[in-house]
């Protein structure tokens, strides 16, 4: 079944004790068993429901392991409290005190759970729950716990000491040393003659009986592995079973090598690395995994050094094979096994199985049956990336425009792969940065990404890294920044930071958790409080940020929920009653944590971009601002409102940096994000309307967002648009995948519309956006859109703006009313002024001049002519009786030199076959006879190459000649 979070799946410490997590009365079930009872102890295992107050509110969540199960997960005929919302009297538990509940199954298995003939019932899984579903009884590792159905066979299992009732039963953790007794009960089903063994040696032996016990039991003479073995023969067959644990010596202390940090330090010789742990106060500490001579098992030659100080372990693994995968983890005090909070790649025994070949080939199967958890992986030698572009230099970060991306609902794949094949879409819009939405390994794989765990592992769901590393590479040569979205206010339960030292008792970080607040100092808190004033995860977070921009060569970070990075309790010590007022005060220590990281953004990775999800008070986003963040301005409603047609809060003035009262262009306006309702959603479900003008026409509602987007771009500083929103996107941030609006489905998949690009309406946004996004890049007016220069008025539904520097100036003006209104501007300069997005020109004298503005009309004029970009509006393959006809239209052509028609014959590379020289518009023919290439695949693209040598491509015709040589 799905794993829960930390609250469930972290392991505990705890002593040996002879009472088991699960017994079942009788002790053998089959299926022929007519009733039988199943007792739980809750104060074993991961102690879930350990001292539950209400012992009328636990219910049993269970289901079987057949015959027809794909895996050990696959549960089957299950029976649980539907939904947590209404109760089951039938699959109520009953307290019988001492922390114990008891459950009784009647009838038999194959009746109680719906079993059809033919199917073999091979194990019963089954959970305890409180009522609501939050408390959840399990192994003490996390796992579901199971009970092995038997045949009439003889069967043998040791009882004593117990076993955690896992799909494979393993040992308990066991506290022994050397010179301690251990207790050895072994049962059967069947008389038979019993045997016990210690290491090998016989220690006891029942004939014509079912239960064997050695009692004080054998003494412990040595350290390392320690095996019982019960052996059970009826004259016929012979049954064992085996318990296996390990018994610690002395732990050897040496000081840390000079030059090795945190994490995993590789050799040059690509045989050996050496693993460093910061675990302070942990009694010992022993690597586990598929290392040369291990096989999951804690064994003395990879028991960890620990440092004199008490804080480090650290150990040097020697002959390891060049180029290949190892599994491994940490055995904390021989019962917590966690990973390595630096590992670049994992195992997730409940996701990964997920994730398609074609999205990550060739990934590692999990070591189920050996270990429990994530793993982490290590590679020595492992294949290398090599970079291609080396001249690359970020765009301006005051005129930066981002495009933020949760690839899982851009491209239907979901991978890098993929997304590089995106890049002249992205080119052609005229970005210069794409921000995505968290990418380093989170829980689950159908995510946001804000609840990550791995901060060094590009996440698996989006493709192998060197396909990551390729995508970054392209960007750059396209002049595009990638800035990576990164969640470093918190982590969730399966981070091994949290797991290391946690308090099981309040379900929470531990009070001497290095990296993790115990009860998060802020509001809006999700996952785990990183406590940013720790030497610890200031330590690790400057780790991380080195990591991307040095390994990655990302351009920068956007913090997810920044104004989280500070100590300063606004909280009750629950975590309650919080003041969110008090918490988005002037707070310098949250400056003081800021400011270190991005000094240390600079150091690795000069010029680097640090954008903060903020929103706190202005004088504090002022002084983050004039250090050289660049913040967030969310102007979602202000833009709805204006674009829907309302004058009621649509003054777009606070997407004014000067408005603010800062001196630098450093606030992100944007009037979408991964956070808010699409506007054009609300356009067509909310828009106003006047005598004919209905916004909520679905080709009206397109235009209105031309317009909010020509009073979002031209607004100096830099700016962000959400995916799609260049398409006028209008699927609800709150759809279902069952076609319902629901708060509940927010952070769900949401439907991919590429067919949008060629709805003729939104193709003209997407035109609008790239002009616009044009003029913030050309030579003459790039330093308008970072000038502090601006005469504005925003607040009615006729809006004007001036903006000049030096001797260049733009006047936008635009009417959000329904009705006709009419706009009065003051033009800077005399002079011809040009009309830059709808060709025409006007002359200012001075003084004032009014300009009648239909209903969604907008003017943006300049008074340097700027050529419009070419507009391919159509590119087709037609059969013309024995030729293959391509025809193309263009309109309001300035810059482009030259057409390069190229082909591809069967996906081989495209070659250019024709070249045709640029008018301002029209249509273009060429033709192509390839009707003797019988049953071939051609594909055809336009290179438009600009007068600059820039280029860019078309979208692809594809064209095939059947059998009878007939196009298709």
């Amino acid at each position: 079944m799905k794993k829960y979070l930390l609250s469930v799946v972290v392991l505990l410490s705890y002593f040996f004790s002879f009472s088991q997590l699960l017994t079942t009365s009788p002790a053998f079930v089959t299926e022929a068993t007519t009733s039988f009872t199943i007792i739980m102890d809750a104060s074993k295992g991961n102690k879930g429901l350990n001292n539950y107050a209400t012992t009328s509110d636990v219910y049993v969540h269970t289901g079987v392991i057949t015959s027809s199960s794909t895996s050990s997960s696959d549960w089957r005929y299950v029976k649980f409290n539907q939904n947590f919302t209404a109760t089951n009297a039938s699959l109520i538990a009953t307290y019988i005190g001492g922390n114990r509940w008891q459950f009784s199954i009647t009838g038999g298995l194959r009746a109680y759970y719906g079993v059809p003939s033919g199917e073999t019932i091979l194990k019963i899984a089954i959970l305890f729950r409180s009522g609501n579903g939050s408390l959840v009884q399990r192994n003490i590792d996390g796992t579901d716990m199971y009970i092995p159905v038997n045949t009439t066979a003889l069967a043998a299992k040791l009882s004593v000491p117990p076993k955690q009732p896992t799909f494979i039963p393993k040992a308990e953790p066991i506290t022994k040393v050397i010179g301690n007794q251990v207790a050895v009960t072994g049962i059967s089903n069947n008389v038979a003659t019993l045997k016990l063994y210690f290491n090998g040696s016989l220690i006891q032996t029942a004939t014509g009986a079912t239960t064997i016990t050695s009692s004080p039991g054998p003494t412990i003479t040595t350290s390392g592995t320690q095996t019982i073995m019960l052996e059970a023969f009826d004259g016929v067959t012979t049954k064992y079973d085996t318990i296996k644990f390990y018994v610690a010596g002395t732990v050897n202390v040496a000081a840390l090598p000079a030059g090795l940090r945190d994490g995993i330090n590789y050799e040059a010789n690509n045989t050996a690395v050496t693993f460093v742990l910061y675990a302070p106060g942990k009694s010992r500490v022993c690597l586990i995994g598929d290392l040369p001579g291990s096989n999951w098992d804690e064994q003395a030659g990879y028991q960890m050094n620990k440092t004199p100080d008490g804080n480090y372990w650290w150990l040097r693994v020697t002959g390891l094979t060049a180029g290949a995968e190892y599994s491994f983890q940490y055995l904390i005090n021989g019962n917590l096994p966690v990973s390595d909070a630096y590992v670049e790649k994992v195992q997730d025994p409940w996701n990964d199985q997920y994730i398609s070949t074609t999205t990550y080939p060739n990934l590692k199967p999990y070591p189920s049956g050996f270990t429990t958890g994530v793993v982490g992986i290590f590679q020595t030698n492992a294949p290398a990336y090599t970079w291609t572009t080396t001249n690359y230099t970020r765009p301006d970060k005051k005129r930066i425009v981002i495009y933020e991306m949760l690839m899982r609902d851009f491209i239907v794949k979901h991978d890098w792969k993929t997304l590089r094949d995106s890049i002249n879409y992205f080119k052609n819009l005229g970005i210069n940065a794409i921000e995505l939405m968290p990418i380093n390994e989170f829980e689950g794989n159908n995510s946001w990404g804000y609840n990550p765990d791995f901060y060094f592992a590009p996440d698996k769901y989006y493709g192998p890294k060197n396909d990551l590393k390729q995508f970054i590479d392209i960007c750059h040569a396209n002049g595009i920044a990638v800035i990576m979205d990164i969640a470093l206010n918190h982590s969730f339960g399966l981070s091994p930071l949290v797991q290391m030292y946690w308090d099981s008792t309040n379900n929470r970080p531990a009070a001497n958790n290095p990296w993790f607040n115990p009860v998060a100092k802020h509001g809006f808190s999700v996952g785990y409080d990183f406590n940013h004033e720790s030497l610890q995860t200031r330590y690790f977070t400057s780790r991380v940020l080195e990591h991307w921009l040095v390994n990655y060569k990302i351009d920068g970070f956007r913090f997810d929920l920044s104004k989280g990075f500070t100590q300063t309790q606004t909280c009750d010590n629950t975590g309650n009653n919080c003041s969110v007022g008090t918490w988005s005060a002037y707070d310098q220590s949250r400056i003081n944590i800021l400011n270190r990281y991005y000094d240390t953004m600079q150091l690795k990775s000069s010029g680097s971009i640090a954008i903060l999800e903020h929103f706190a008070d202005n004088a504090e986003e002022v002084a983050l601002s004039n250090k050289g963040f660049l913040l967030w301005g969310n102007m979602n409603n202000n833009y709805a409102q204006a674009s829907m047609g309302y004058v009621s809060s649509s003054d777009l003035s606070y997407g004014v940096f000067t408005n603010r009262g800062w001196t630098n262009p450093h606030l992100i306006t944007y009037m979408e994000s991964h956070d808010e309702e699409r506007i054009n959603f609300k356009n067509i479900n909310y828009g106003n309307s006047f005598n004919g003008y209905n916004i909520k026409d679905t080709n009206t509602a397109p235009k209105r967002m031309e317009l909010a987007h020509v009073f979002l771009l031209t607004i100096p500083g830099p700016k962000m648009i959400w995916e799609f929103g260049e398409l006028a996107y209008d699927t609800s941030i709150n759809f279902c995948q069952n076609g319902t609006i629901s708060t509940n489905c927010r952070t769900d998949q949401k439907p991919i519309k590429w067919g949008y690009y060629n709805d003729p309406e939104r193709k003209a946004l997407y035109n609008v956006v790239a002009n616009l996004n044009r003029l913030r890049n050309n030579a003459t007016y790039s330093s308008l859109f970072t000038s502090n220069n601006i005469n504005y008025n925003l607040s009615g539904l006729v809006k004007t703006m001036i903006v000049t520097q030096g001797s260049t100036g733009i006047v936008v003006m635009g009417n959000f009313d329904v009705a006709a209104q009419t706009a009065t501007v003051t033009f800077p300069f005399t002079g011809v002024w040009y009309n830059y997005l709808n060709p025409s020109t006007i002359t200012s004298f001075g003084g004032s001049q009014s300009f009648t503005l239909n209903p969604g009309e907008y003017r943006v004029y300049v008074n340097q002519f700027v050529p419009l970009a070419a507009s391919i509006i159509s590119f087709t393959g037609k059969n013309n009786s024995n030729l293959n006809s391509l025809r193309w239209t263009v309109s309001n052509e300035q810059t482009v030199k030259q057409y390069e028609i190229e082909r591809s014959k069967n996906g081989v590379e495209f070659t250019k076959f024709a070249t045709v020289q640029s008018t301002r518009q029209g249509t273009y023919l060429i033709n192509d006879d390839i009707t003797a290439e019988t049953g071939k695949t051609f594909y055809y693209r336009i290179k438009i190459v600009d007068v600059d040598g820039s280029y860019r491509y078309s979208t692809i015709v594809t064209i095939v000649i059947n059998q009878k040589n007939q196009f298709v």
